[in-house]
């Protein structure tokens, strides 16, 4: 079962680490918002990076966002830095569990992990980089089981949608399912939106490295998943990576012996000038990220390359006011009692997740709610610890309740 007590050596249930960062000044806030959801209604937290007047001023903006003057005299500021291991391990003895925000996690990512196990803190971060999720699980989840920690990445938008979709679709569905579709819509309110070029940085270096990742999983030297029921068809469209999805129904299967799902991700693009524009995106995307100085004006002109969908400024406020996402998630399988072997599935079942502004709003919920239910609910975990997707750790626990209550709703349709 995993540790989640505190004490006088480690005083703080969570650390915020990289909370002066763009994405990190939002987890400040809903953080802020959650405290009293807690073990026994209390919660001890932290902040830390590099700049402590930086800090500060987060906490300040967010006492003045929420209205809690004293945020800033109740929340302690630690001074760590990813470039000073001595650093990252004075505050991971402090922490139950750390809060990584700093990316992209290929170049920064490790230190964190590294630290949290070697000084006891289980780590939640909101990478959506394949390389490094699985070249995490292959170096660390050995070490993270022998000392009961539970490294959990991809706690964000995407990846808490999709995974603990399809396990919502599975739990609603009566019998056995075996493949879901689903399919993502954005929407902006009149002030536009916007995303932060971190997520395009990450982008561009893992499409970069995909030749890496092809060889990292060979490592693992996986069988195939078995396939139950039809075989889930390729659509035309714009596919999204689902490699998490993918991750937690290997779990399913091999420790808790459930049928795994097959699944296929898609993304909604709009009319067809959208569709034009994404066509132009990919191609300038798909020669330039080949080539180092292609990288390097990506990088530097992503407002340029991505007509304005991303930018270094990220969205306004306004911006994430006027946003949302909806996952509609489509499955078929066989109803109780149905041999799975004598035919093609002979049911089918509608769910969907939806919720606020997906990079800013809704996954700083998905980020807090993870450590909260892994604060109050350790019985509910795998049984040992180790490097896990999402869905592999919460699949028995009431996170989807839990993300419900905040505005990030799952239901049938």
């Amino acid at each position: 079962m995993a540790k989640v007590q505190t004490s006088s050596s480690r005083p703080y249930h969570i650390i915020i680490f990289g909370a002066s960062g763009f994405t990190g000044q939002f987890v400040v806030e809903e953080l802020a918002r959650t405290m009293s959801e807690g073990p026994n209604g209390t919660l001890k937290w932290a902040v830390a990076g590099r700049s402590r007047p930086k800090l500060e001023k987060v906490l300040e903006q967010a006492a003045g966002v929420l209205g809690k003057p004293e945020l800033r005299a109740a929340v302690e500021v630690l001074v760590a830095d990813v470039g000073e291991p001595d650093s990252l391990a004075a505050m991971c003895k402090q922490a139950v569990i750390v809060l990584n925000c700093v990316g992209p996690y290929r170049f920064w990512g490790e230190p964190v992990v590294k630290a949290c196990v070697e000084n006891g803190a289980h780590c939640i971060d909101i990478c959506g980089e394949p390389q490094f999720l699985e070249s995490m699980q292959l170096n660390y989840d050995s070490q993270a089981a022998d000392k009961g920690l539970y490294i959990v990445g991809s706690c964000g938008f995407d990846s808490i949608p999709a995974d603990l979709g399809v396990i919502y679709t599975r739990d609603q569905f009566k019998g056995t399912l075996t493949a879901v579709e689903s399919f993502l819509t954005a929407s902006a309110g009149p002030e536009g939106a916007s995303i932060h070029d971190g997520t395009w940085q990450s982008a561009i270096y893992g499409f970069a490295d995909s030749e890496k990742l092809r060889n990292l999983r060979k490592k693992f030297g996986h069988n195939p998943l078995p396939v139950v029921g039809s075989k889930i068809k390729r659509r035309c469209g714009k596919r999204l990576p689902c490699s998490t999805v993918a991750r937690t129904q290997r779990f399913l299967h091999e420790d808790y012996q459930e049928t795994p799902v097959q699944y296929g991700a898609y993304a909604g693009v709009g009319g067809a000038a959208n569709v034009a524009k994404m066509l132009i995106v990919g191609v300038m995307f798909w020669l330039l990220v080949k080539f180092s100085f292609g990288r390097n004006l990506l990088i530097k002109y992503p407002e340029f390359f991505s007509f304005g969908y991303f930018s270094k400024d990220g969205p306004s406020r306004k911006q994430m006011e006027g946003s949302s996402f909806q996952f509609a998630f489509h499955g078929e399988g066989y109803t109780e009692g149905q041999d799975p072997s004598q035919g093609p599935p002979n049911s089918k079942i509608r769910t969907l997740v939806q919720g606020p502004e997906a990079g800013y709003v809704a996954t700083p919920i998905t980020m807090v709610q993870a450590a909260i239910t892994i604060l109050n609910e350790p019985t509910a975990l795998p049984k040992k610890g180790g490097v896990y997707t999402p869905g592999a750790t919460f699949a028995r626990t009431t996170l989807v309740e839990r993300l419900n209550k905040h505005g990030v709703q799952f239901s049938v349709i």
